[in-house]
């Protein structure tokens, strides 16, 4: 029985080590189990991590390093651009008189200065006629007006400045002719299909008239009258043209059409402008083209092109000229060969302010023909507006 005793003594301490094995093995089941239980619970519950993750109990290794967390600012959102309403057109025409009148313009008062004298000798009549020819009038324009005042001037004896005043500016607004139209042709009409047909602008005109910043001073003129305006950079030669205009039309919320590369066709861009504004149902399409010099045949016959191709998708309803006050009777060359080339329906008069060339409108309107419909006395974005004979003639007398 002893020598059993070291027998029973082996087996029962392999009893307990089987027990306590069985019951390691055991211990991960009872947690599954566990977790199997709660997930049947209404209780909320949390997915359990995968094996090998940063947080999991049973990994046997470091998980990946969260990465920490930045405060990094909110991503400035791009505000729209503000579009501008333009200045109304009627506030713009009293505007411009008082800056005309408060240019002192040599003209006018050089006139009045002489017709208030009491008695007109011949030397007087020269030199109003002599200061009609140094703003420009004309030869022509000049002696009808001076002829005119010696007449109602000796038959009514006007001395007294008021009368003298009211004598010359009703001979002035009559060398003008307030009868002319200036209105700008800017009503779209329908094709005999029924289709919307918008109305085209055409602006021409030699370098460095302003035609571009002109264009885009247009088109806030008729955006303050509520129409829909296309533009068409068919500047193409000038690397900034485009540019400059797209930037006068975004500030209203117009459309630019214009070319993917400097040097492109400039007739393809015009008519590429008019398709759209066709497309769209725009009230009127504005395109520019590139200054050019009135004695070069090849930019003028490609004047001529532009004016075909536009033709093809819709009749061309104004040619504006611009002009340059200051050139004086050099712009009248240039008028006389754009009109030619061009068929100018119209003129277009910048840098009025500060000259004494005034009596260009008068000479210009006799040279072609046709009326001046807007002029510019300054630089701001409104400071073009329709032309009015007689306060233009008001703005001249300091009135």
């Amino acid at each position: 029985m002893n020598d059993l005793l070291p027998l029973w003594i082996s087996l029962a301490v392999l009893a307990l080590l089987g027990l306590v094995l069985v019951g390691v093995r055991r211990r991960p089941s009872r947690r599954g189990d566990r977790l199997d239980e709660r997930e049947g619970t209404d209780a909320p519950t949390t997915e359990a991590p995968e094996l090998g993750s940063a947080g999991d109990p049973l990994a046997t290794g470091p998980g990946p390093l969260a990465e920490p967390e930045l405060d990094v600012p909110d991503s400035p959102v791009a505000e729209a651009p503000v579009v501008e309403r333009p200045e109304p057109v009627g506030g713009r025409l009293a505007r411009l008189r008082d800056r005309l009148a408060r240019s002192g313009s040599p003209f006018g008062a050089r006139l009045l200065t002489v017709l208030s004298r009491d008695h007109l000798t011949e030397d007087d009549w020269d030199e109003l006629e002599e200061t009609l020819l140094l703003a420009d009038v004309g030869a022509g324009p000049a002696g009808e007006l001076i002829e005119s005042l010696r007449k109602k001037v000796r038959v009514l004896g006007v001395r007294d400045a008021a009368s003298v005043r009211d004598l010359l500016r009703s001979e002035l607004v009559a060398l003008v002719d307030p009868a002319l139209d200036r209105s700008l042709a800017t009503t779209a009409h329908l094709d005999d299909d029924g289709a919307r047909v918008p109305a085209v602008v055409l602006v021409v005109g030699v370098n460095g008239t302003g035609k571009t910043t002109t264009v885009g001073k247009l088109a806030r003129v008729l955006v303050a009258e509520d129409r829909d305006v296309v533009l068409g950079a068919a500047d193409t030669f000038r690397a900034a043209a485009a540019d400059q205009l797209q930037t006068w039309g975004a500030r209203v919320g117009v459309p630019t059409v214009r070319a993917d590369r400097d040097g492109a066709d400039p007739a393809a861009v015009a008519y590429d402008a008019v398709r759209q504004g066709r497309a769209s149902g725009a009230d009127v399409v504005l395109v520019d083209t590139a200054g050019r010099l009135q004695n070069k045949a090849g930019l003028m016959d490609e004047l001529g092109k532009i004016r075909r191709v536009i033709s093809k998708e819709a009749p061309l309803s104004e040619v504006l000229l611009v002009l340059d006050a200051t050139t004086g009777q050099n712009g009248l060359n240039q008028a006389r060969v754009f009109g030619e080339v061009a068929g100018v329906t119209g003129i277009v008069l910048t840098k009025l302010d500060g000259t004494a060339r005034g009596g260009i409108v008068v000479a210009v309107q006799r040279e072609l023909g046709v009326p001046v419909k807007l002029i510019g006395l300054g630089e701001g974005p409104d400071d073009l507006a329709p032309f009015d004979a007689e306060s233009f003639v008001d703005g001249l007398l300091g009135d």
